[in-house]
Formats: structure tokens, C-alpha cells, sequence
């Protein structure tokens, strides 16, 4: 069976005009793909902190309305004025921190491929209700990850979970590089002291260096009384073994707010992802009754003479530090999940 020359003509003409129309659809989606990218880098530009502010119509245009691909992701910090006065949530801080983390994504990656995959956005309560009500979130601190392919805000969309940001915006990165494939690079954190600061230290320090000098020389100080020393050499060894420098860097909280009953308070958090400011103090009560009951045994109790009192004070000592030790064991093997076992000599059992 042959084809006309009439037929052959209109089958060319069809094919051509597929290949048309499909070239100008995919012209018309990078189009549009590229100016919602570019809106938004004129948005970002225009934030001081890099954080895009978004309502109900902005992330509709970005995200919800067209059903054309997007090439870029977007990060939504979800915040309520009307709670940063409660501490226990730590939105203000968390904010800033996110706003740090966009300001470093930011400077780290500008003029890259990077730049225009990845925006920071925030949504505010009672500017979007219907936002918060399309993702389903019902509780603060939010944060949501908005892939390319999300279709479905709720269900589509990634959750930061507690753990993921427990370390302020170095576990934010963390979690969104692993989940967009993309790098955020260092964190660019303001130095803690200012220029001006330093300076003004440096010119009262000698100022009162010639003072110094003199108490120093006379041993009329501080540092020459051997109480300050001992309550100095207690506080750095409950330093230690509490975590607290953890808790400070980390601005870790002393508890958090029991999402499921918020007229409850969680003070101990199961997960070795996170360690809550209560968790450390209570170890590092725990071990510093150890440490000081060893020191009391060898340095005071051996000058004691009456060997009962000696001995019942250490047997009390032991009795006490070995309840302690199996107190902070027992909270490892809980938060963790792993469990420590004894191991007798074998000629024991």
C-alpha cells in the first residue's frame, strides 16, 4: 500500500508543527521559569538579611499557581510576632539565625549556578493564614523545605524536625545540603568583640596596669587566696563534665515545649542528636558529687585517725558515687539506645 503525495505533504506539515509547538512550549516555560527566578533575586536583593518575605498572593505566584516547573527550591521559615515574648520557642533566635544562614548562602555563592537555586523565605502568621494552613502547620518553630517537584505543599514539601536545627544554622545547612544536593558553605557569624571594643579594652587595660602591678607585687589579690582557687577549680571541673560550653555555643535551651501538651515542659530529650541545657547540669551535678567526694577521701579523710570514722565515711562515699555513676549511665543508655554492659572474669561465673 502506497501514500499519496497529498497525504505524505500533510503528515510533514503535522510533524513540523509539532516540533513548533513543542520548541515554543518549552521556550515559554523556561521564560516564565526565569522570570519568577529573577523576581525573586529582586526580592532577595531588596532584604537586608537575604530573606524573602512572603504572603498568601507571593507564594501562590511562585509556587502554587503555575504548573510549570520550577528550577529552584525555596526554604520557609514560618513565624508569629505574637510569640517571640515566649522564650521556651526561641522563634526571635532561630529567626536570626536563618537570617544568617540566608546572608552566608548568599555572599558564599554569589555569582554562581547556585545563586538561583536556592531562595530563603519567612511567612508570618497573621499575614498568612492560608500559607500555614496549605503546609499544615499548626505548631512553632516551622521550618519547610520547597523542592522543585513539590506539587502538594503538605505532603511534597520536607520538614525541619528539632534535631535538624538544634545547632542553630550550622544543622540548618547541614540539612539542606544533604536534601537539594546544593552547598551552603561557611556560616559568617559577626565577631563577638567590635574593633572599637578591642581598642577601648587595650586602653583600660593600661590605664590599670600600673595598679595591677602594685597588688600584684604587695600579693594582695584575688588570685593569692587558696578559697578562690578551690571554688575556682570546683567551678571549671562542673564546667567540664556539664556540657556547658556546648550549651553556650549552641544556645541550647534548659527545656523545650511538649508539642503534643504545650502545659508541659521536656527537659530531657531521647535522641543523641540533641542535648538540652537541663540534661548537662544534671550530669554535671551528678559527677562533680563524684568528684568531690574523691577528693574529700584522699586529701581530708587520710588525716583523720579514728580508722571506724574513716571507714564509714568512705563506705558512705563509695555508696553515694557509685548510685551517681549508675544515674548517668542509666540517662546515656536512655537518650541513646545503647546499652552498657558488665563484664565479669570468666573464673566468676
Amino acid at each position: 500500500m502506497t501514500i499519496s503525495a497529498t497525504a505524505r505533504s500533510s503528515l510533514t506539515h503535522l510533524i513540523f508543527l509539532l516540533i513548533t509547538l513543542t520548541t515554543l512550549f518549552n521556550t515559554v516555560t523556561s521564560e516564565s521559569d526565569s522570570d519568577r527566578v529573577a523576581e525573586l533575586l529582586n526580592l532577595q536583593s531588596q532584604s537586608e538579611s537575604g530573606i524573602i518575605h512572603l504572603n498568601d498572593q507571593l507564594l501562590s505566584r511562585f509556587v502554587t499557581s503555575s504548573k510549570l516547573s520550577r528550577s529552584f527550591s525555596l526554604v520557609i521559615f514560618f513565624d508569629a510576632v505574637q510569640l517571640h515574648d515566649k522564650n521556651e520557642l526561641r522563634l526571635k533566635e532561630l529567626r536570626s539565625e536563618f537570617a544568617l544562614l540566608a546572608s552566608s548562602f548568599i555572599s558564599n555563592n554569589k555569582d554562581t549556578p547556585s545563586e538561583s537555586k536556592l531562595f530563603f523565605c519567612d511567612v508570618e502568621f497573621k499575614e498568612s493564614q492560608a500559607t500555614f494552613a496549605q503546609f499544615g502547620v499548626n505548631a512553632l518553630p516551622h521550618i519547610r523545605l520547597v523542592g522543585p517537584d513539590a506539587r502538594n505543599l503538605k505532603d511534597d514539601s520536607l520538614q525541619m524536625d528539632a534535631g535538624d536545627f538544634s545547632r542553630l544554622a550550622e544543622s540548618m545547612s547541614e540539612f539542606i545540603e544533604s536534601k537539594t544536593k546544593l552547598t551552603i558553605g561557611p556560616i559568617h557569624r559577626p565577631p563577638i568583640v567590635s574593633k572599637k571594643q578591642i581598642m577601648f579594652m587595650i586602653a583600660a587595660l593600661l590605664i590599670w596596669s600600673p595598679f595591677v602591678a602594685k597588688k600584684v607585687l604587695a600579693g594582695e589579690t584575688l588570685l593569692h587566696d587558696s578559697k578562690i582557687w578551690l571554688a575556682g577549680g570546683v567551678f571549671v571541673y562542673f564546667f567540664s563534665v556539664s556540657g556547658a560550653m556546648h550549651n553556650i555555643i549552641r544556645k541550647m535551651p534548659m527545656f523545650l515545649t511538649d508539642r503534643n501538651d504545650p502545659s508541659k515542659l521536656i527537659f530531657f530529650y531521647q535522641g543523641s542528636g540533641m542535648q538540652l541545657g537541663a540534661e548537662g547540669f544534671t550530669v554535671g551535678f551528678l559527677y562533680t558529687i563524684v568528684g568531690l567526694l574523691l577528693a574529700l577521701m584522699t586529701h581530708l579523710l587520710v588525716k583523720v585517725k579514728n580508722k571506724t570514722v574513716q571507714r564509714v565515711v568512705m563506705m558512705i562515699a563509695l555508696l553515694v558515687s557509685f548510685w551517681a555513676v549508675k544515674k548517668v549511665v542509666f540517662l546515656d543508655n536512655w537518650k541513646t539506645g545503647y546499652g552498657i554492659h558488665a563484664y565479669w572474669p570468666s573464673s566468676w561465673n
